[in-house]
């Protein structure tokens, strides 16, 4: 083609644009009213992360799966009186279900509406992790007061101070924008409102809801645009607390020295009894596993197989391969979770991108406790496995989080295709 030719040609596709068809022409946004997109697009045709929530489910389904597993003999445990062999699923079961119709209900709700209720919301949690601690309100079980009735199933406050705090972090950090980098005017308050929510979960007591609490406001920090030398004096504040709690309390420490050598005859019966019987069902099950049902140690041998320590009973069952796998879906999810948080703050919708990415670091680093306790790498807490435990009040508070986040994702495209939150 000559030089002449080509000139013609853009010529020629120049004038068809003047025709009235410039937009088939021309690659360039028309900004005139008559293509202004006028009302907001039904969620069914735009449509959202349908990758993450096939994860989420496929998460979902292998927990209730192991769930079922890990607590098939619980009728034969005098501790539990009789119960059905299906007792622990049916009520599985039925948090999912309430989940699930709550997490549909929290994805109708604008992120405009959750940063308006976050102070409320956060106050609420409050007031719930006050009532929890009042005697014969709040229910005692194995010495902790963690848990309200409501008839139907028991609720734990500390998992609905979680996504409080990480509401009203993101909302405190898109208010303080300005002064971000004042110590005493941005971060000296946050800080106070954490130590709060501290102080209450320590009562009942739960250190590791607390760790998971003050990890997420953390982040949510940093993402925010805190000066880095403040994030590290925080952190180094927090990591001087924890230590100072672990070194006053008696059986916090017994509980490290059990997890630096759990198979000693001094702890193998106590307070390293969980941490050898899950490293013995991870080590039964080899690369693949012994088999679904086949585990030996969920037998009356390994407290807890159900909540906490599920991971065990799926490292036996379906050996080093499952074990990988389910790091890798977790691993997977949470990249793609502080992507949705990444694209709307791209989009400048600051509050929306740090709620998603507070999500992310809560789901991340919760998992990563439990496993690390499962795999003898980390010190035992009572930290559930997300989305897969057996816990009604977490996986409740899981989807509802995830609703949101998935709601983001939905006003990202929304915003993307030219429409209107």
């Amino acid at each position: 083609m000559t030089a002449a030719t080509g000139t013609w040609s853009r010529v020629t596709a120049w004038l068809k644009g003047l025709s009235g068809k410039a937009a088939d022409v021309l690659p360039v946004r028309v900004g005139g009213t008559d293509y202004r997109q006028r009302h907001s697009t039904p969620a069914t045709v735009l449509g959202f992360d349908q990758a993450l929530l096939w994860v989420v489910v496929a998460l979902l389904a292998w927990g209730l799966v192991m769930v079922y597993s890990a607590s098939i003999a619980m009728p034969d445990n005098p501790r539990f009186g009789k119960i059905a062999a299906t007792h622990f699923l049916t009520r599985h079961v039925f948090a999912l279900i309430v989940g699930f119709v709550v997490a549909l209900l929290a994805f109708q709700v604008s992120m405009a509406t959750w940063e308006r209720v976050a102070p409320w919301l956060f106050v609420v949690s409050i007031v719930l992790l006050v009532a929890v601690l009042i005697p014969h309100v709040g229910t005692v079980v194995n010495g902790a007061r963690r848990w309200l009735s409501l008839g139907i199933m028991n609720f734990q406050p500390s998992e609905l101070a979680k996504f409080a705090v990480l509401v009203y972090a993101s909302d405190y950090m898109v208010r303080k924008m300005e002064v971000k980098e004042r110590f005493f005017r941005a971060v000296l308050p946050m800080g106070a409102a954490v130590a709060i929510v501290g102080v209450l979960l320590l009562a009942e007591p739960d250190m590791g809801a607390f760790m998971v609490v003050a990890v997420i406001a953390m982040g949510i920090l940093f993402l925010g645009g805190v000066n880095a030398r403040m994030f590290f004096l925080i952190a180094g504040v927090l990591v001087a607390a924890f230590g100072l709690m672990i070194a006053t309390s008696p059986w916090r420490r017994e509980r490290v020295f059990a997890y630096l050598d759990p198979f000693s005859e001094q702890h193998a019966l106590g307070k390293g009894y969980q941490l050898s019987h899950s490293l013995i069902a991870i080590g039964r099950g080899e690369i693949f596993g012994v088999g679904l049902g086949g585990s030996v140690e969920k037998l009356h041998w390994l407290p807890e197989a159900h909540t906490d320590f599920l991971l065990a009973v799926i490292g036996e069952e379906f050996g080093l391969v499952g074990v990988l796998t389910l790091i890798l879906l977790f691993v997977w999810m949470t990249r793609r979770i502080m992507h949705i948080g990444r694209q709307a703050i791209a989009l400048d919708r600051v509050f929306a991108g740090l709620v998603a990415q507070g999500v992310a670091i809560w789901i991340g680093f919760q998992a990563f406790i439990n496993m690390g306790v499962n795999l003898g790498a980390l010190p035992t807490k009572g930290l559930t496995l997300p989305l897969m435990s057996f816990g009604g009040s977490a996986i409740l508070m899981n989807l509802v989080a995830l609703a949101v986040v998935l709601r983001v994702d939905y006003e990202n495209k929304l915003l993307m295709r030219g429409g209107r939150v």
